[in-house]
C-alpha cells in the first residue's frame, strides 16, 4: 500500500483551505464552518513546549486525529488514534497509529486503562493528554471526527474504489478480493471489520488508511470541489478541532508538499494480554521509545 496516506480529517482541512484559495466568494461559508467546528477550550500549548508553534514560519508541528464511534447517550470511544508529525524543512510527514486497546496511563483519571477510553472519560482534552504522555511528544493540534461521517462524505463523492486483500463477509455485505467500489455504508462496514482479519485490529487500521487514501484522492478532484456546500455541511456536523481558520490556511499554504511524503511508523512488537479478565495491548517499551525518538527528531526537539 502507498505510504502517501492521510486521514479523512486532513481532507476536511485541506478541502476548506482549497476552497478559500480557489474563490474568495466562498470565504464566508468556509469561515462560518470553521467557527462551528472550532473547540477553543481545548488546550493550546503543550507543557512539552516552551512556546506555541509558529505555522507562518513553517515550524514542525504534530497533529492528533481521533476517529470516534459515537453512541446514543454516550460520548463514544476513539477507536482510531493517529498521530502525525509534519516537517516542512524535510518536506516529510511521519505517521503512527496507536492500537485502541493500548494499556497506558489515562491522564486526569489517575488510572491505567485502554487508551481509547480516555475520550469517553474526558473528551478531546483527556485523549490528547494521554496520547502525549504515551509518546512523550508535544501534541500541538487535534481533530476529532465522528466515524459516521465516513458514510456521508463517501456518498457525496459517489463512492470510492479500494483494493481488498482477501474476501470476507461483514454486516450483510460480501467484500470480494481485488478492486471493489464502496458506497458510504459499505465503506463504514469495510473499515470496521476486525474479527475475521488474521491481523486483528492492525488489519482494521490498514483498511481504514486504505479507504481514507481513496477519499483523499477523490476529494481533490474538481468535480468534488464543486460540491463544497455538501462537504461543508457534513464537516460542520461531524468534525471538531482546536485549529483556527488562520492555522488551517497556514498548513494548506505552507505544508502541503510535506503531506505528500508520509512515512508510516508502526507498533508490531507488543503483545495482547488479559488483566483482570480484560484484553489489553501491552507496548514493547524499546519499540515505543524508538517511535518516540523518531517523532521527536522529526519535530526537531532532539
Amino acid at each position: 500500500m502507498s505510504k502517501k496516506i492521510v486521514w479523512i480529517t486532513l481532507i476536511s482541512c485541506f478541502f476548506i483551505g482549497g476552497i478559500a484559495v480557489i474563490a474568495n466568494t466562498f470565504y464566508n461559508d468556509v469561515s462560518n464552518t470553521i467557527q462551528t467546528i472550532h473547540e477553543p477550550e481545548v488546550r493550546k500549548v503543550s507543557e512539552l513546549r516552551t512556546t506555541e508553534v509558529e505555522l507562518v514560519k513553517k515550524e514542525p508541528f504534530s497533529l492528533l486525529l481521533l476517529g470516534v464511534d459515537e453512541r446514543e447517550d454516550d460520548k463514544g470511544r476513539s477507536d482510531t488514534i493517529i498521530v502525525l508529525t509534519v516537517n516542512s524543512s524535510t518536506n516529510s510527514t511521519k505517521m503512527i497509529s496507536i492500537p485502541r486497546d493500548t494499556y497506558t496511563e489515562i491522564i486526569g483519571k489517575d488510572t491505567k486503562d485502554k487508551i481509547n477510553h480516555a475520550y469517553a472519560f474526558g473528551g478531546i482534552d483527556m485523549a490528547l493528554l494521554s496520547v502525549e504522555n504515551l509518546l512523550q511528544i508535544p501534541i500541538d493540534y487535534v481533530i476529532q471526527v465522528n466515524m459516521e461521517s465516513f458514510l456521508e462524505i463517501v456518498d457525496i463523492m459517489g463512492g470510492v474504489t479500494v483494493e481488498n486483500a482477501f474476501t470476507f463477509q461483514e454486516g450483510g455485505y460480501t467484500f470480494n478480493e481485488g478492486s471493489i467500489h464502496l458506497d458510504g455504508e459499505q465503506a463504514l462496514t469495510y473499515v470496521r471489520m476486525r474479527m475475521e482479519d488474521p491481523l486483528g485490529d492492525f488489519g482494521r487500521q490498514s483498511r481504514q488508511k486504505q479507504v481514507l487514501q481513496a477519499i483523499l484522492q477523490e476529494g481533490a478532484s474538481i468535480n468534488n470541489l464543486l460540491k463544497y456546500k455538501d462537504f461543508l455541511s457534513s464537516i460542520e456536523q461531524n468534525i471538531r478541532t482546536n485549529m483556527t481558520f488562520e492555522q488551517i490556511m497556514d498548513i494548506q499554504k505552507g505544508y502541503k508538499s510535506s503531506l505528500n511524503e508520509i512515512e508510516s511508523l508502526s507498533f508490531e512488537k507488543g503483545e495482547g494480554k488479559r488483566i483482570d479478565r480484560i484484553w489489553y495491548y501491552l507496548m514493547d517499551e524499546e519499540e515505543l521509545e524508538n517511535v518516540s525518538r523518531k517523532m521527536k527528531e522529526h519535530l526537531e526537539l532532539e
